[in-house]
């Protein structure tokens, strides 16, 4: 049985999986309430499916990139459970969980060879962002990049691409290429890392719990306020 947390954008998720399996989950999609509600939600998820700490076999978190803050919330989190327990640290790149959600989430219904491009805002017009096939394998890596209207020419030519996430719609003007498509009001859920982080359990693809840190991509920079 996985606990799994994501934080890394405006989505505070938790979900409890059991082989793949969602048993139960929680989400809100609502900005800087993270720390707050994490423990709360873990709570609930936990009675909701009635089980308990002990019940755990590991803890899975998405890692980033992100929001610098939401991740230090969510990492800190799962390692200290990890801690707490004695159980195994899983870490999923966000990116990778929100193309494994968009593939679950059109169920099929898109062209064989289509790629899918999960975006994080990243201010302005920089996002971060990566392209995956639907198999969950990494067709470019993972970057931050600031759109401009040759952004994934290349890609466009060739194949259908999905674009989403807080990042993408900020992009729909900029992008106007044929092959693009624009799925709206997609949200992270912390349920679409079940079948990377049982993969990774099964594999036994654990984190180091006292050195791991969350994978930022870009320094944090903190605004200043103005007088």
């Amino acid at each position: 049985m996985i606990l799994q947390i994501e934080t890394a954008t405006t989505a505070c998720s938790v979900a409890l999986t059991q082989n793949g399996q969602l048993l139960a989950g929680k989400l809100l999609n609502q900005r800087n309430i993270h720390a707050e509600v994490i423990t709360l939600f873990i709570d609930e998820v936990l009675a909701t499916a009635g089980k308990t700490y002990t019940d755990l076999d590991a803890v899975a978190v998405s890692c980033g990139p992100g929001s610098y803050t939401g991740l230090r919330i969510g990492v800190s989190t799962a390692k200290g459970l990890c801690y707490a327990l004695d159980k195994p640290l899983i870490a999923i790149e966000t990116l990778q969980a929100m193309a494994a959600g968009m593939v679950r989430k059109l169920q099929g219904n898109y062209p064989e060879n289509a790629l899918f491009c999960p975006m994080i805002d990243a201010r302005r017009m920089e996002v971060f962002t990566a392209i995956f096939d639907a198999a969950g394998d990494k067709a470019m890596p993972t970057a931050a990049l600031i759109i401009d209207q040759d952004s994934f020419a290349g890609w466009l030519n060739n194949y259908v691409v999905y674009f989403f996430g807080d990042g993408a719609e900020k992009c729909r003007d900029t992008i106007t290429h044929p092959n693009a498509r624009f799925i709206n009001d997609y949200i992270n859920d912390a349920a679409d890392m079940a079948p990377i982080a049982l993969t990774k359990f099964n594999n036994r693809e654990f984190e180091d719990v006292a050195y791991f840190e969350p994978y930022y991509l870009k320094d944090f920079i903190a605004g200043v306020k103005k007088a």
